[in-house]
This record gives structure tokens, sequence and C-alpha cells, in this order.
């Protein structure tokens, strides 16, 4: 693959991973509540929906998925339904995603649900899918073999992807200590919430 080719490609995919959307939002929300070592477990399953994603719009496959949107329903609604109950616990200071007040009894949410929350927000957006199948192909050599192009390319998305859900947990990380200082951990627990809550009825209705 040419320099003048994967110079284009890099902040094209890095305007698209920065701009706030679901999982991004999803990233500032953990890393309000849980801290961003805890939210690297919901990032990996992330990035493992949207490796998935990525090498499904680069076959072809998307192009079908997004023919037939009742495949998305489902999973979207199901998706979102979960997320937002998890928004309304949290906006009542309760649950395994809140950050305790003092005193409280701390509940911790396993490493493999969080992962399943962020792969599932990642392969239920159909905004995704759509910008994989708008954006990846036009960077592919038809002329040249597509796996190690492929394999490239989606290597430099998930890099991408990582860094900006490091941002977005590193922000509202910083927001949290912030809210912290003044002794607000019912406030962050609530802007958290709400951001859980939006992320859910997004996947679910946008």
């Amino acid at each position: 693959m040419s320099y003048a080719l994967l110079s284009l490609f890099i902040p094209t995919f890095f305007f698209v991973s920065i701009t706030p959307g679901m999982c991004m939002t999803l990233a500032l929300s953990l890393g309000m509540s849980i801290g961003v070592r805890r939210s690297l477990h919901m990032m990996w399953g992330e990035l493992l929906g949207v490796g998935l994603v990525a090498a499904a719009a680069a076959l072809g496959v998307a192009t079908l998925m997004l023919k037939f949107p009742e495949a998305f329903v489902i999973l979207k609604l199901g998706g979102g339904a979960y997320l937002l109950w998890l928004g309304i616990q949290m906006w009542q200071s309760k649950g395994k995603l809140v950050m305790p007040e003092p005193g409280s009894e701390v509940v911790v949410q396993g490493n493999f649900q969080l992962a399943l929350n962020g792969f599932v927000t990642a392969i239920a957006n159909p905004k995704g899918w759509a910008f994989f199948v708008t954006l990846l192909p036009p960077f592919l050599d038809q002329s040249a073999p597509l796996a190690p192009q492929l394999a490239v390319l989606i290597l430099m998305i998930l890099l991408l992807e990582f860094i900006c859900l490091l941002i977005y947990a590193s922000g509202g990380k910083a927001l949290s200590h912030l809210l912290m200082d003044r002794g607000n951990v019912k406030l962050m627990n609530r802007i958290a919430g709400s951001l859980m809550m939006a992320v859910g009825v997004w996947l679910a209705f946008g």
C-alpha cells in the first residue's frame, strides 16, 4: 500500500472515530463511573465488534445487511433496552457501574459483561456499517491481493478506534475527579447514567 493512500486513510478514519457516537459516549460514561482501567474491558469487546463489522463491510456482507435492516431490529432493541436499564440504575446511584458513595457497598460488573456491552454496541450500530461500506472499499486495490490490504487497514482502524476510546474514557475520568473533589458523587452517577441511557435510546431507535 502506498504512503499517499495511507496518508489519506489515517486522518479520514481518525475523524470518523473521534466524532461523538454511541461507542465514544459509552467510553465517556464508563470512564466517569468505573475509570479508564476497567473500561479497557469494554474497549476490547468494542474493538472486536468493530473489526468484524469492518471485515464484513470490505467483503460485501454489509451491503446485504443494509438492504434488510430487519436483521438489526432485535439486536438493536435488545441491546438498547439493556443499556437503557443500566443507565437508569446508574442515574439512581445503584447497580454495578456506579461510583460508590462513601460508606456504600461496592458492586462490580464482570469484565466479560463489560466486553459484551462494547461488542453489542459496535455490531448493532447500522451507522457503523454504513461508514465502513462507504469509506473502506475505496482504499482497497482490486488488482492486488485483498487479504494483506484488509489486514493492514483493519489493524489501523482498530488502533485509531482504541486511541479515541482512551481519549473519551480519560475525559470521563477527569470529569469524575472534578465532581469527586466537590463531593458530587450522586451528580456524577446521574451524568454517567444519562449518557448511558442516551446510548441505549440511540442504539434502539437511531
